[in-house]
Parts: C-alpha cells; sequence; structure tokens
C-alpha cells in the first residue's frame, strides 16, 4: 500500500514536470516567433509585406488562443497597409479586418487599454482618408475620441501623442493644424520614447522613427 501512494505520488510529480516543461517550451516558441515577426514590422512597411506579416501574427494567435499581442499586432499590419493603398476602394475592408483583430486583442487583454485605443484611432483615420471631406465629421471625430482614451489610460505612451502630431501636420493652419503644432506634439512624442518602459519585452515600441521623420519636415 505504501509503495501504492509512493508510486502515484511519484506519477503525479513527473506529470506536473513534464506539463510545466511543455508550457515553458511553448511559451519559448511563442517568445522566438513573436520577436521574429515583430522585428520585421519596420522593413516590412518598405518591403510592402504587410499583409504576410499581418497573417503571420494571426496564425501565432490562432495557435496561442489566449495571447492578446499577436493580434495587436495583426491589427497595427493591417491598418497601416491600409494606409498605403492607392486604391481607396480597398481600404474599407481593411479596416474592418483591423477591426476585427483589434476587438480580438481588447477581447483577450480583458481590461481597457491605450495601446488598443492607438490602433482603433489608426482604424478610423484610415477610414476617413477614403474620402476626408465627406467622412472627416464622422471618422475624424472618432479619431481624436479614441487618441484623447489613449492618452488618459496611460499619459506616458508616445503612441498617441505621435498620432496627434500626425493629425495636426496634415490639417489646414486653417482648421488649426500645420507644422507649427504638429512640431510641438512630435517633440514631445519623442520626449516620450526615450523615457517609456513597455510591460514587457514583446509589448509596442513601434513610432519613435516616425516621429523623428515627422519632427524632420516639421523643420
Amino acid at each position: 500500500m505504501t509503495n501504492y501512494k509512493h508510486m502515484k505520488k511519484l506519477t503525479t510529480v513527473l506529470l506536473l514536470t513534464i506539463t510545466t516543461l511543455s508550457l515553458f517550451a511553448q511559451s519559448d516558441k511563442y517568445k522566438a516567433a513573436m520577436q521574429k515577426n515583430i522585428s520585421q514590422l519596420d522593413s516590412a512597411i518598405t518591403k510592402n509585406t504587410l499583409g504576410e506579416l499581418s497573417n503571420n501574427f494571426e496564425r501565432i494567435g490562432e495557435v496561442e488562443k489566449t495571447q492578446w499581442l499577436p493580434y495587436y499586432y495583426a491589427a497595427y499590419c493591417t491598418v497601416m497597409n491600409a494606409y498605403m493603398q492607392q486604391d481607396k476602394s480597398k481600404v474599407d475592408p481593411m479596416a474592418d479586418k483591423a477591426d476585427a483583430l483589434v476587438s480580438k486583442a481588447a477581447g483577450l487583454y480583458g481590461k481597457e487599454s491605450s495601446e488598443i485605443y492607438v490602433i482603433r484611432s489608426m482604424i478610423a483615420s484610415s477610414r476617413m482618408m477614403v474620402d476626408p471631406q465627406s467622412r472627416w465629421q464622422q471618422y475624424g471625430q472618432a479619431s481624436t475620441e479614441n487618441i484623447n482614451k489613449a492618452k488618459s489610460l496611460d499619459p506616458g505612451n508616445p503612441r498617441p501623442v505621435y498620432l496627434e502630431g500626425q493629425a495636426k501636420f496634415y490639417t489646414p493652419e486653417a482648421f488649426g493644424g500645420g507644422k507649427a503644432p504638429a512640431k510641438e506634439l512630435f517633440t514631445k512624442a519623442l520626449q516620450l520614447f526615450d523615457t517609456f518602459k513597455p510591460q514587457s519585452e514583446l509589448d509596442p515600441t513601434w513610432g519613435k522613427m516616425s516621429a523623428q521623420y515627422f519632427l524632420a519636415q516639421c523643420n
């Protein structure tokens, strides 16, 4: 009887050890896959491979089931791809897909996130760019509201400030935009980039190079 109890206890310990090692291996595999794809974010913009990269992140999300960041990055790649479309008829379907992906990310994260609202602001802006004159009132306002929400949730996050600067840069001076107000925001965003600490090594850090580019344009 004692031997039986001992063997049962030993079997339980072995099963727990195997499960733990399996989870660690899965975690390492996930981390490696994410790091590999995150490292391609900037080059994907210049190489026009954002659609492919979005699919990579989405596949990681489907394998992992419980991780929000793969869907976040898939949404980011999709909306960036929408920004780059010359054919405006392709933008709304891409924005719809980005919206579905970021909603998945938000559901898995389980609470409000500054980074999620950043993506939602970008999605609204992409829709507005299809026809700024007729869509400004709806989507321009939605973009601004999401930026403000992102800033309120994390005042130290540089990305909503960068997006705010970008919006000012492309807004005519007659409507309160132009290079002067944009310059202030890009300068502030870069200061925040220098002090910002992501929650993990997989969390978003994008935007600094773009803010530097726009600041140079303002100067």
